[in-house]
C-alpha cells in the first residue's frame, strides 16, 4: 500500500512568522481524491537536518513506495537548502536541468516584457536566476503554472519525493498536478468513508473493549476515538466512529452502534464524511 507524506521546511514556520497551510491542504487535496496523509515532518532551514529527513523520505520511497511532497527551500536565495540536500541525501550531484533552464528563461523573458526592458540573459541576476532549475542529477521537472519557475521529482524505487515552492499559491496546483498525472491510479473516491456519533457520559477507557471488539470482527476497518472537553456545542464528548472501505463501515458500524446499548451513554448527532 502507497503511503502519502509531506516534508515542511522553513524558519518561519517553526518561528510561528508564517502559520503553514500545506498541511491540511495537502490533507484536503488527498481526501479530495479518496487518500490519506500518513504522516508529516517540520524542519527549519539546517542543512544537516534537512539532509537527514529527506534521507529517511528517499529510504521510504525507496523501500515502501511511499509518496512524500517536500514544501519550501527550493529557492537560489542563501536559506534555501533544500535542493543541495536532496543531492546530497541521494548522493547525486547537482546540474542545471535542461527543460528547467528553457522554463526560466522564458520567465525571465516575459518578467522584461512586462518591465518594458530588453531581455539580458548574460546580466548577473538573471544568471543567478537559472540556479533554481539546478537538480539532482536524474530529476524530473514538476510544472508550474503560477510562474513557470518548476519543481522537480526524485524518483526513487517504486516510490518517489516530490520538491514543491513554498508558497502556496505554486505548490497547491503543483501538488495537485503530481497527484493527477502520476498517482490516478490510486485515487479511490468512492473507496473510503469514515461514520461516527457523538458519544456523552462515558470515557475512552470505558469503550476500549468495544473499540477492540469491533475492530477484531470487522477486517478492514479502523475504529477511532476523538475525545473533546471543552466543545462549544456538545461539551465534554467522544467523537466514536469506524472508518474504511465503505462495504465494511456499513457492517461495523450498526455494530458499534449497537455495542454502545449496554453502557448508558447519550448519543448525539451522527456524522459521515
Amino acid at each position: 500500500m502507497t503511503h502519502f507524506a509531506i516534508i515542511i521546511i522553513g524558519d518561519e514556520i517553526l518561528s510561528g512568522k508564517r502559520a503553514d497551510k500545506h498541511l491540511p491542504k495537502a490533507i484536503e487535496l488527498l481526501g479530495e481524491r479518496g487518500l490519506q496523509l500518513a504522516h508529516a515532518d517540520y524542519v527549519g532551514d539546517d542543512k544537516p537536518r534537512i539532509t537527514a529527513t529527506l534521507a529517511r523520505a528517499f529510504a521510504a520511497a525507496r523501500e515502501s513506495g511511499d509518496v512524500v511532497f517536500s514544501c519550501g527551500g527550493i529557492g537560489a536565495t542563501p536559506d534555501d537548502h533544500t535542493r543541495q540536500c536532496a543531492a546530497a541525501a541521494l548522493g547525486v550531484e547537482l546540474a542545471l536541468h535542461p527543460e528547467a533552464k528553457v522554463l526560466i528563461t522564458e520567465r525571465m523573458k516575459d518578467t522584461a516584457k512586462e518591465q518594458g526592458v530588453p531581455f539580458d540573459p548574460d546580466r548577473h541576476d538573471n544568471i543567478h536566476r537559472l540556479n533554481m532549475g539546478v537538480f539532482p542529477v536524474g530529476a524530473h521537472i514538476i510544472p508550474n503554472p503560477y510562474n513557470k519557475i518548476p519543481g522537480f521529482t526524485c524518483k526513487v524505487g517504486q516510490g518517489a519525493v516530490h520538491f514543491l515552492p513554498g508558497f502556496p499559491v505554486m505548490a497547491w496546483p503543483m501538488m495537485a498536478w503530481v497527484l493527477d498525472t502520476h498517482y490516478a491510479h490510486l485515487h479511490q473516491k468512492s473507496a473510503y468513508v469514515e461514520k461516527s456519533v457523538i458519544v456523552s457520559g462515558s470515557m475512552e477507557a470505558t469503550l476500549t473493549p468495544l473499540m477492540e471488539a469491533i475492530e477484531a470482527a470487522h477486517a478492514g476497518v479502523k475504529v477511532f476515538s476523538l475525545p473533546s472537553v471543552d466543545h462549544p456545542t456538545y461539551g465534554r464528548h467522544i467523537e466514536l466512529g469506524v472508518k474504511g472501505a465503505p462495504a465494511a463501515v456499513d457492517l461495523a458500524y450498526p455494530a458499534l452502534l449497537a455495542g454502545l446499548g449496554p453502557f448508558n451513554v447519550v448519543l448525539g448527532p451522527e456524522l459521515v464524511r
